[in-house]
């Protein structure tokens, strides 16, 4: 395989494995990574992995490529989440970690993510470099690994105590939730539950088992993937929780049974934590996030900034400025005080808290937070499988000829930071972004639930003519 396709995408380089994640690759990427590293080899790396096939394999070859290059390595005892990697990045002065996962992927991709010393992910310009370096990287197998340069570690309780740390425990353990949650055969399984039952609640627990086809689905905490959850909760439980296969994006149903979408999660919270918890700062949303979010910041006097899409850029903004909250559609999320990486653990840990203070179910505080910022909106995100060469002629004939309406309403701005992003007179949008790590064009369209067939149709009438 050429270096040309070794490519990292909004969140790390990802690939097929046997057919380009390979044991060579992964040597060839690792030694990239240490040579983009090679002023600091005074600190250590840190190495995590998920549940999938191969991923410990993998990593063990990342340990021995790096002990033959002299770095003291600390690999993960066992499989974990993202988050328990990145906040151990910081608490032990660490020069960064790479993580092994490929996140919600199906259960034939593997992948890495570069952590740098920040506990967040890496931005665009530490991944170029890391890609200037691949062609200088020999694949070949080290020749003599250092096995006493490599040690394990656990990162559990130190994660789970920062977490607790963040939360009002007390009041949690007070309202004595009854939590059905759902690992999909994830990394959060031993840490989630674990955490919910330190908070006082009464979990059961499903899918806590290693298994690298994941059921014969997805780790994907959408609505596809929690139907089977929203049935055990529905009137027998406070709330159902997910997340994905690394532990960074969550899911969330409520005691009614309903799939609630992360933008509606993303309003609660930031109310949750503006009004009950008393925190501030501005909101970061991803310019795929729900607008809801602006109408909330402006309420309140606070600041509101879009994004590209990547939890990167919220990511880099977060070590920038004080923020209230950060997030993005697809279940990603972080908090003030915490580490700029999203984090599915702690946004369901959220969810239950605001639960414990409001005192009430959960689709009852959906209802009041967002009729008091003028919702509810309909929100979709359609995944449509193209070729490279099929969504780069959507968005070529789009930027070309950008539309002037769409369903008889005007288009009064036109962005193309992420795709192309069309901003309508009426306050609804429509995003078209080419997804970085899977052969899928991604549709966004936000409206009034009265206007959402016209416009969902008008947007697809629009696609098929720009193929």
């Amino acid at each position: 395989m050429s270096d040309s396709k070794i490519k990292f995408g909004t969140d790390g380089w990802r690939g097929s494995i046997a057919d380009d994640f390979t044991f060579a690759n992964v040597r060839k990427v690792t030694r990239a990574i240490a040579a983009y590293l090679q002023t600091r080899q005074h600190q250590p790396l840190l190495i995590g992995y998920d549940t999938r096939f191969l991923a410990d394999q993998f990593a063990q070859t990342a340990a021995e490529v790096l002990t033959e290059l002299g770095w003291q390595v600390q690999i993960a005892s066992e499989y974990c989440p993202t988050p328990a990697i990145a906040y151990n990045v910081r608490h032990r002065h660490a020069v960064g970690a790479l993580m092994f996962t490929a996140s919600h992927n199906p259960a034939n991709y593997c992948g890495i993510k570069f952590i740098p010393d920040y506990a967040g992910p890496a931005t665009a310009d530490i991944t170029d470099a890391i890609i200037a370096q691949l062609s200088d990287a020999d694949s070949a197998p080290p020749d003599h690994p250092v096995d006493s340069a490599i040690s394990q570690f656990d990162p559990k309780p130190d994660y789970l105590k920062f977490i607790y740390a963040q939360l009002d425990v007390e009041r949690m353990r007070a309202a004595k939730l009854k939590i059905k949650y759902d690992a999909l055969y994830s990394t959060t399984q031993g840490y989630l539950d674990t955490a919910l039952r330190h908070c006082g609640c009464e979990v059961e627990a499903f899918h806590t088992n290693r298994d690298v086809l994941f059921g014969g689905g997805m780790p994907q905490p959408d609505q596809k993937h929690m139907s089977e959850l929203a049935a055990k909760v529905k009137h027998q439980a406070d709330v159902g929780m997910a997340t994905d296969g690394d532990g960074d994006r969550f899911g969330i149903i409520d005691e009614q049974g309903n799939f609630l979408s992360p933008h509606v999660i993303l309003l609660v919270l930031a109310r949750h934590l503006l009004l009950n918890k008393h925190k501030t700062g501005a909101i970061i949303r991803s310019v795929a996030t729900t607008h809801l979010l602006d109408n909330f910041a402006a309420q309140h006097g606070l600041k509101i900034y879009e994004t590209p899409v990547g939890f990167k850029h919220i990511g880099e903004k977060m070590r920038q400025i004080d923020v209230l909250i950060g997030g993005e559609e697809s279940g990603g999320l972080s908090i003030a005080g915490h580490i700029p990486e999203k984090d599915g653990m702690m946004a369901n840990l959220l969810v239950t808290e605001a639960i414990a203070y409001a005192g009430t179910p959960l689709s009852e505080l959906v209802a009041i937070a967002t009729q008091e910022v003028g919702g509810p909106l309909y929100n979709q995100r359609q995944d449509l499988e193209l070729p490279e060469v099929d969504k780069t002629a959507v968005l070529d004939a789009l930027k070309q000829n950008p539309p002037q309406e769409i369903a008889g309403i005007k288009v009064k701005e036109t962005s193309y930071e992420s795709g192309i992003k069309l901003y309508l007179e009426d306050s609804s949008w429509v995003l078209l972004r080419p997804s970085g790590t899977e052969p899928v064009m991604r549709v966004y369209i936000e409206t009034v639930p009265a206007k959402k067939q016209q416009i969902t149709a008008a947007v697809d009438n629009l696609i098929a003519a720009s193929k």
